[in-house]
């Protein structure tokens, strides 16, 4: 069982996609509203070698060694892989030693404005970061962000990657009703978009309870109003999570033990976790599928948001 490798999990836009996660549960920028991986624990914006580089290649080379290629070697989990320095060299070791298989970084799109980071990414193939607001209040709102942050420093950053970077980009942005679905956020981030002119806008929206209660997910309506909105030709709304089923990645006997798991005594994800071994990434992903197929349901409780077996 790996440490710091998950999958290959079964990603709706990367298909059998291998993660690789650079820094502890959970070490990020920011304290999204929405995150389904759960509360910040150390909100920072210092660049640290969180997870050793060391231990990410040892376990790589025992993965490479065992198992087939995947799809994608994809940079995500539990936290901002960017925060970790050493995201460059890992970066190498893999163009180095699996030339052919694309890289991807899932990022939140907050660290651009160091010079290093951005270094660091443009080896990647593809990059995914998010943008959800660029109105100074909004972004304080929906993402939380780590002292000294700003939505314009974001925002510079990012255009500035863009115009250094060669490869593709695709710009996510989560829609939250209540947050920034109004037309003066959604307006600002037409703007945006048109400054960094990415090869993708996807449209992504609530699949489970985030860290506070109340939120709600944007309906197929709200979706269309915003990509009319943004009016931009290479946008669109991810596809559903019960699509991942349809992968040749998505495994029936993880599904199976999760719903095992449940069916014993309602679990938070952190319970899921430590029951099962598995990355908290990964288990998301099960998670959507079997929320959207209607076989759990969540009840919000002191200790958090527990998954049971729907009735």
């Amino acid at each position: 069982m790996y440490k710091y490798l998950f999958g290959p999990v079964p990603s709706r836009r990367l298909g059998m996609s291998l993660g690789i996660d650079m820094v502890p549960k959970k070490v990020c920028s920011l304290d999204c509203v929405y995150c389904e991986v759960g509360k910040t624990t150390k909100l920072t914006t210092q660049l640290n070698e969180y997870i050793l580089y060391d231990k990410v290649i040892a376990e790589l080379m025992d993965y490479f060694a065992n198992n087939p290629d995947p799809d994608y070697f994809t940079f995500s989990g539990s936290g901002e892989p960017t925060l970790n320095i050493r995201i460059g060299d890992v970066l190498d070791f893999l163009k180095e030693t699996k030339p052919n298989i694309p890289v991807a970084v899932l990022t939140n799109g907050t660290m651009f404005s160091d010079v290093d980071v951005r270094k660091a990414l443009r080896k990647a193939d593809l990059v995914l970061p998010s943008l959800d607001a660029v109105t100074e209040e909004t972004f304080q709102k929906i993402n939380r962000p780590a002292e000294g942050l700003t939505a314009k420093k974001c925002l510079d950053g990012l255009i500035e990657f863009s115009k250094e970077y060669t490869g593709k980009i695709w710009l996510e942005i989560f829609i939250l009703p209540g947050y920034n679905d109004n037309d003066t956020d959604i307006l600002a981030l037409k703007n945006a978009i048109n400054q960094i002119k990415p090869d993708l806008v996807q449209l992504n929206t609530l699949d489970r309870p985030g860290t506070i209660a109340g939120l709600r997910s944007a309906n197929a309506d709200d979706m269309q109003r915003i990509i009319e909105l943004l009016d931009y030709p290479e946008a669109k709304v991810i596809a559903a999570s019960a699509q991942r089923k349809n992968m040749q990645s998505y495994r029936t006997d993880t599904e199976s033990a999760i719903l095992g798991t449940i069916a014993r005594r309602p679990c938070t994800l952190e319970d899921m976790v430590k029951i099962l071994g598995l990355h908290v990434n990964e288990i998301n992903k099960y998670l959507d599928v079997l929320e959207a197929d209607k076989k759990i349901k969540t009840i919000r409780q002191e200790r958090g948001v527990f998954y049971q077996i729907a009735e």
